[in-house]
C-alpha cells in the first residue's frame, strides 16, 4: 500500500491536470508535488520521444534496471512499453539470461548496454571496458543519453520502492510470463 494517497485529476489544479494524462499510480502519487512531477514528466518525455538513442536499446537498459532492482512496477511497466519500441519477448527473456551470465543471441552493443545498466545499478558506474564498447558503437550524444537514462531509472525505482507504489493488475500479470529469477 502506497505511503501517500493517490490523486485523481479532479484533485489537481487546472494547470496540473495534464500530469495525469497517463493515469498510472506512479504519476497519481508523484502529483502530490506538482512541480516535481512536472520536472519528472519533462525528463521522461525527452527520454521517450526526443533522445537520439535507439529506442530498443533504451528500453533494454530500463528493463535491466527494473530486473536488477527487482522493482516489479518498473520492470512490468517497461515490459509493456518496450514492446512498442521493438523489444521482443526473446529480448526480454535475454535480460534475465544476461544477468545470470548466460550466453544469449543479443548483439555486442545490446549486451554492453545491459552490462552498463547492471554495473551502474550495482556499483554506480560502468567499467572502463564496458564504456569502451559503448563508445565504439554509439555517438557521444547517444552515449551520454544512455548514461542519463540508466541514472534516471535508478532514481525512478528508488522513488517507486520508497513510496511503496502499488502496481496496477494489468501490469502485475506480466510477471507470469517474465518472472524474476528465484535464485
Amino acid at each position: 500500500m502506497a505511503r501517500l494517497p493517490y490523486l485523481d485529476v479532479t484533485d489537481l489544479a487546472p494547470e496540473h491536470k495534464h500530469l495525469l494524462n497517463r493515469n498510472i499510480n506512479l504519476l497519481r502519487l508523484m502529483s502530490q508535488s506538482p512541480k516535481g512531477a512536472t520536472a519528472f514528466h519533462t525528463m521522461g518525455q525527452y527520454i521517450r520521444h526526443e533522445s537520439p538513442l535507439n529506442p530498443r536499446l533504451r528500453e533494454m537498459a530500463i528493463l535491466q534496471v527494473g530486473y536488477m532492482t527487482r522493482c516489479v512496477y518498473e520492470y512490468t511497466h517497461h515490459i509493456k512499453i518496450s514492446r512498442d519500441f521493438g523489444v521482443s519477448d526473446e529480448d526480454i527473456r535475454a535480460v534475465a539470461e544476461e544477468t545470470k551470465g548466460h550466453a544469449t543471441s543479443l548483439d555486442v552493443l545490446t549486451q554492453a548496454v545491459l552490462r552498463a545498466a547492471r554495473e551502474m545499478t550495482q556499483g554506480f558506474a560502468a567499467t572502463d571496458s564496458t564504456f569502451e564498447v559503448l563508445k565504439a558503437h554509439l555517438d557521444n550524444e547517444s552515449l551520454t543519453d544512455l548514461v542519463l537514462i540508466i541514472s534516471f531509472y535508478n532514481a525512478v525505482v528508488r522513488f517507486l520502492e520508497t513510496m511503496q507504489i502499488d502496481n496496477e493488475p494489468e501490469y502485475q500479470a506480466l510477471l507470469a510470463d517474465f518472472p524474476f529469477d528465484t535464485n
